[in-house]
């Protein structure tokens, strides 16, 4: 049987050899955010920001809250997305206490 945080871990792992993907996460955090402004809080070009965004709804990590629209998509953290931050971030503040 498989651990349930195994998953997490290959989620977090997807997401941290990417920069751009874990800039973005982190960009998106609590909020609901647009590209527009998910590329200028994180430092990366707009046209990246959509790959990228792409890539984490595949994961199930955002999800497109008006899809329909064609300018100004907003985006917002799934369960999964939020998990995977909070484990991020978590590693992070285990790595400079030690």
């Amino acid at each position: 049987m498989s651990d349930p945080n195994d998953e997490l871990l290959k989620l977090s792992s997807f997401i941290r050899i990417s920069k751009y993907r874990e800039k973005t996460l982190k960009s998106i955090g609590d909020e609901v955010k647009i590209p527009t402004h998910i590329a200028k809080d994180s430092g990366i070009r707009t046209n990246h920001i959509s790959k990228v965004l792409s890539e984490l709804k595949s994961k199930e990590m955002v999800e497109c809250i008006n899809e329909e629209a064609r300018k100004g998509r907003l985006y917002r953290l799934t369960d999964t997305g939020r998990e995977v931050l909070d484990f991020i971030n978590d590693l992070e503040k285990k790595r400079e206490s030690d």
